[in-house]
C-alpha cells in the first residue's frame, strides 16, 4: 500500500514556488482574519527556511523574525510582517478594491 503524505507536507511542498506562495498569502490575507494571515505566513516561511534551505544568512534572519512573530501572534508589528516578507522575497502592496464613486 503506497504510504500517504500530510495535507501539511503537500502545503510546504506548493508554497516553494514563489507565484503559489504569493496568491496563498493574498488568500489568507483577504479572509479578513490576522491569524489566519499569520499561520500563511509562518507555512511560506518554513516552506521557504526549511531545513534544506536555512544555510544562507537571509534566511537565519528571517527565521529569526518568523520566531519573533510567533512570540507576540497578539500584536504584531506591520515592520516585523514587512521585513518578514521582504525576507522571504516578497513585499506588501495596496490595491483598489472597490471602484471611487
Amino acid at each position: 500500500m503506497p504510504r500517504s503524505r500530510s495535507y501539511q507536507e503537500d502545503l510546504l511542498k506548493s508554497l516553494q514556488d514563489p507565484e503559489e506562495a504569493a496568491a496563498y498569502l493574498n488568500a489568507a490575507l483577504a479572509d479578513g482574519n490576522e491569524q489566519v494571515f499569520l499561520l500563511a505566513l509562518q507555512n511560506v516561511a518554513d516552506a521557504t527556511i526549511g531545513p534544506a534551505n536555512g544555510t544562507d544568512k537571509r534566511s537565519r534572519n528571517c527565521e529569526t523574525l518568523s520566531e519573533a512573530l510567533l512570540a507576540q501572534p497578539d500584536d504584531p508589528r506591520l515592520s516585523t510582517i514587512r521585513a518578514i516578507l521582504e525576507g522571504l522575497g516578497y513585499r506588501l502592496a495596496i490595491e483598489v478594491s472597490l471602484p471611487r464613486a
